[in-house]
């Protein structure tokens, strides 16, 4: 006996029949369709392999330079140095240390290289490349052909960039674009471990020689920003403490000439006149107290020498590029397969297009 829903159901599963038959002669005229249509399809895939090939022949290879380092966090306030350094504050001396670490701490670093400020300076370094002094910059915008699409502006044609950009304003302009077209395209920062503190930088380039003095000149930078701004705090109290005893140094000199003189003055003093003696005992005591202040003053001088050479180095680098780089270059083969196949693709898709469009207007002037 039929049932209302058994029909019901015997009709959805005609439908669906009907539906995949369909969707299967679709598919079979498509695929004549395109069958129909191979040699347009054939010539395409032919002119696509001769483009490939081409391309791999004008297309430069690029070259990648890298460099990894660990970089080499000061810790404060232990071991016989932050002793040295609690004992210094107490007569009110600061030996610094760590100072500016918090910038260097973390992934910091790795947003600082890419800061606009580095990288400026890098390309502004001046490099001895093939025997031949010239500043990073201007070998980039060899390496790039820039001078040669310059060479059609009047106003670029012939520029030369210079290491003073205090006040060209046409170079600091193209310094920022530079900047991020680096970033954009040659600069790789990474971990290759979360876990380990190691950086590994990436530099690529179609000029082999570019690659690689920019990567080094670009770790050198960051290297010697570092040391300063580590540094900058315990160099000052150097420099005060060198000055301090230079000066106490001069002063315990002109004592001891100043006892010497006295005594000279007054070989065998009459012991009945005890005020002949004043001067030279005024001066003696003149000399026993700046050598006194000089002996402290050395011991705090050490201990700033001690300081400033504990903060260097602080970039300790482990892998550093060599000639020859790594090369990155299309192959024949693959040139010519790529070609092959992105011509063939789009020739179909714009065939298929095609026929999609005539049926669907054909569909039109039926029903209109």
């Amino acid at each position: 006996m039929i049932t209302p829903s058994n029909k019901a159901q015997q009709i959805k599963n005609a439908d669906d029949q009907i539906s995949l038959r369909e969707l299967v002669l679709k598919m079979g005229a498509w695929w004549h369709y395109i069958l129909s249509k191979w040699k347009i399809i054939a010539i395409a895939v032919i002119l696509g392999a001769i483009a490939g090939l081409v391309y791999s022949f004008i297309k430069k290879p690029s070259y990648k330079a890298s460099m990894s380092f660990v970089l080499e966090e000061q810790k404060g306030g232990g071991g016989s140095l932050g002793s040295m350094s609690d004992l210094a504050s107490l007569v009110g001396i600061n030996l610094g240390g760590a100072e500016g670490a918090g910038l260097f701490t973390g992934d910091n670093i790795m947003e600082f290289i890419k800061s606009k400020r580095i990288i400026t300076k890098t390309l502004l370094t001046k490099v001895n490349i093939e025997g031949k002094e010239q500043l990073l910059i201007n070998r980039y915008v060899k390496a790039n052909d820039l001078d040669k699409k310059w060479a059609k502006n009047p106003r670029l044609s012939g520029f030369h960039f210079i290491s003073d950009t205090s006040s060209y304003f046409l170079q600091d302009s193209l310094l920022s674009a530079f900047q991020k077209a680096i970033l954009k395209n040659n600069l790789v920062i990474r971990k290759p471990d979360k876990k380990l503190t190691i950086i590994q930088l990436d530099i690529t380039s179609t000029d082999e020689l570019f690659a690689k003095a920019f990567c080094e000149a670009l770790i050198q930078n960051v290297t010697d920003f570092y040391v300063e701004t580590r540094t900058k705090k315990s160099a000052e109290n150097l420099a005060i403490l060198t000055k301090q005893v230079d000066s106490v140094r001069h002063e315990l000199n002109s004592a001891i000439g100043g006892v010497a003189a006295a005594t000279q003055a007054n070989p065998n003093p009459n012991a009945a006149f005890q005020m002949l003696r004043v001067p030279s005992q005024r001066i003696q005591v003149d000399v026993q107290a700046n050598t006194a202040i000089l002996s402290e003053l050395v011991k705090q001088q050490e201990l700033a020498k001690l300081n400033l050479r504990n903060d260097k180095p602080l970039i300790q680098s482990l892998d550093v590029p060599t000639l020859p780089l790594e090369k990155s270059k299309i192959g024949k083969m693959l040139g010519m397969f790529l070609g092959a196949f992105l011509a063939g693709f789009i020739v179909v898709l714009s065939l298929s297009v095609r026929r999609i469009y005539l049926e669907i207007m054909q569909a039109d002037k039926a029903y209109g």
